[in-house]
């Protein structure tokens, strides 16, 4: 069904290291009806409607603010360490060699909102998952996380699923 946007996503061979198969999305942002149809259909298989869409630092802002505006919500940023003014609340979580954090801002997201979780990919899914620990420890209730582009073979989407959430992709990737 997606096989269009497929096509739009250019593949990099051994990046950013060998034997790494990078799916560039920029291809698919050059694309503008391109564009405009991953972000209605990733509008149209939303479950239930969210009051915020939460964007993942960089690529999940791209897809997170078009996905907003066209659901009618606000969008909330989940950005790396100390990029964020004022108050924020974070998380730690665990990369494959070493750790990383995400925040957002403190008052961004009141106790019982609804909230989608956006990014580009899912592949271990580990900033996913920090995501929405993130927001369910605000108090959020995390109705769904979409993606672009599911890895499935590096079982993200199936991590985010054992913790509760339904998740959407539009295209899959065998391998990494």
């Amino acid at each position: 069904m997606n096989d269009d946007l497929k096509l739009l996503i250019r593949t990099i061979a051994d990046y950013p290291k060998p034997g790494i198969q990078f799916r560039d999305i920029t291809t698919l942002l050059l694309d503008g009806p391109g564009f405009g149809a991953a972000i209605d259909r990733m509008a149209a298989a939303v479950r239930e409607p969210p009051a915020l869409v939460a964007g993942i630092e960089a690529r999940g802002f791209i897809f997170g603010a078009a996905l907003a505006q066209r659901l009618g919500c606000g969008l909330v940023l989940l950005r790396k360490q100390n990029k964020l003014p004022g108050r924020v609340a974070g998380i730690n979580y665990a990369l494959e060699y070493g750790e990383d954090r995400i925040e957002m801002h403190s008052d961004a997201v009141a106790p019982g909102a609804r909230v989608l979780l956006v990014d580009d990919l899912i592949a271990t899914g580990g900033t996913a998952l920090a995501g929405v620990e993130l927001l369910r420890g605000a108090g959020a209730h995390v109705v769904g996380a979409s993606f672009v582009i599911d890895l499935p073979g590096l079982g993200g989407a199936a991590r985010l699923r054992a913790s509760g959430v339904a998740v959407d992709t539009l295209v899959e990737f065998e391998g990494e």
